[in-house]
């Protein structure tokens, strides 16, 4: 196998299959074109040679350093090489067949680049902790929260920091890990197997919840724990939930992942995701004015992933339609993302939160009282409902017992104002709008 089928190889165990199939897949490495210094790849079409370039030619580039030492220039091109490419896909295909190996850090996952916030705040400082004195603070360390909050970039930083120390780190998903178990027990290679996650320093194990009532691997990872805690190796371990939810997980293994500190990471807040897209847009090179950076924070819910992908999607478009980045186009870009959200809201969820948020009845909301709050509340709650899904003015109307229609687009006409001219209203606005889109895309 040349070098460029490895590196792509080394790129698929650290994507998702989707990203995998749609687009990296599809890439043919030029060995003839290509020299130490310079890696040449073909995509099938503009798009996702343009989607590629933004989001993995950096990362490919590291990749053929880790396997040559040599950090080259990666171009990525439209056209075929005279290689056979199905003959190529076929033969990567296989060599990944029932293979499983520690996955390669991203470098650009470190404690410098991971936006800090109320909602990760202890989880950070936890893992930066660990990082600094690994084996010595808290043993496990057991990270836990939805997806696309965080909890794979702050792993791989214990390891990035640990791997600069000149620590041997592995890190691998728990698939990936029973996935090799499974081939050496075949094999008949269990010592091999044992040698490979007990020789090391730090051991990283991110989405630990699949283990549930898989009852041989179980027994192989309890005593891989122990053997690495009795000799104060550092385990870190990441979860959807915490042990005690994950259904299936043997007593023992529980009360293990109990004995060090368990760290959650919460939904970030509205200013914590500005924050973070505004990072993303700096590592990635993309320029997005403020506009569109607060209708994605406020429209897109909370999996960073997702975001990120928003963010890509939208620099990709922009450059092959040769189309400036503005709040229109954004919003035309990604609608489909966000009508799937809509079609997840009601009217219910929005009044409820406000509710909520406001410390007001439901029913004061929805009555015809005109003290100042009531009226603010009913107000934001029409407004919302306006934006966030798809009822008709004369269906708001009814379901607020307004007289009809026009009563709804003199409220929409008052917050539109109160929008315009007051910042802290317009930020309280779209936290509730984050809230509301949150808790229908769990």
């Amino acid at each position: 196998m040349n070098i460029g089928n490895i590196v792509l190889k080394k790129l698929k165990q650290e994507i998702s299959n989707s990203e995998w199939e749609r687009y990296i897949r599809t890439l043919t490495y030029d060995e003839n074109a290509s020299r130490s210094n310079l890696a040449q790849f073909y995509a099938p079409n503009m798009l996702v040679a343009k989607w590629i370039k933004t989001k993995y030619q950096n990362k490919i580039a590291h990749l053929f350093e880790v396997e040559s030492d040599i950090l080259p220039k990666v171009i990525i091109s439209v056209g075929k090489t005279k290689a056979n490419t199905s003959k190529q896909q076929v033969q990567l295909k296989e060599e990944n067949k029932n293979q499983s190996k520690s996955t390669i850090l991203n470098p650009s996952f470190t404690f410098e680049s991971f936006i800090i916030g109320d909602s990760n705040q202890f989880a950070y400082t936890t893992s930066k902790s660990v990082a600094e004195k690994p084996g010595a603070l808290y043993n496990p360390l057991f990270l836990y929260g939805g997806v696309g909050l965080g909890k794979t970039h702050l792993i791989q930083a214990i390891g990035n920091h640990q791997i600069a120390m000149g620590k041997k780190v592995i890190y691998t998903t728990f698939e990936q890990f029973m996935n090799k178990f499974t081939s050496h027990l075949r094999s008949q290679t269990m010592d091999r197997f044992r040698d490979h996650f007990r020789e090391c320093d730090v051991l990283l194990i991110d989405d630990i919840q699949f283990l549930s009532r898989k009852e041989q691997t179980q027994e192989e990872f309890f005593h891989t724990f122990n053997e690495l805690h009795q000799a104060k190796k550092q385990i870190v371990i990441t979860s959807d939930r915490q042990p005690n939810k994950i259904a299936g997980l043997v007593d023992r293994l529980r009360s293990r992942f109990e004995w060090g500190l368990m760290a959650d990471i919460q939904p970030p807040g509205l200013e914590t995701k500005i924050a973070i897209i505004q990072k993303k847009c700096e590592i990635d090179g993309i320029t997005l004015n403020q506009d569109i950076i607060n209708f994605i924070a406020s429209n897109m819910g909370d999996n960073i992933r997702e975001i990120e992908g928003a963010i890509i999607k939208l620099n990709a478009y922009a450059g092959l339609m040769n189309q400036e980045l503005t709040l229109d186009f954004a919003q035309n870009v990604i609608k489909d993302q966000l009508a799937e959200k809509q079609t997840n809201t009601t009217i219910d969820d929005i009044v409820k939160v406000i509710s909520k948020e406001m410390n007001i009845k439901l029913s004061d909301i929805k009555s015809k009282k005109r003290t100042k709050d009531v009226v603010a509340a009913r107000r934001m709650s029409i407004y919302l409902t306006r934006n966030l899904t798809a009822n008709s003015m004369p269906q708001i109307a009814v379901y607020f017992g307004m007289k009809d229609h026009t009563a709804v687009s003199h409220a929409m006409k008052k917050i539109n104002e109160m929008v315009e001219n007051d910042e802290n209203f317009k930020v309280l606005l779209e936290e509730f709008s984050n809230k509301i889109t949150s808790q229908n895309s769990d």
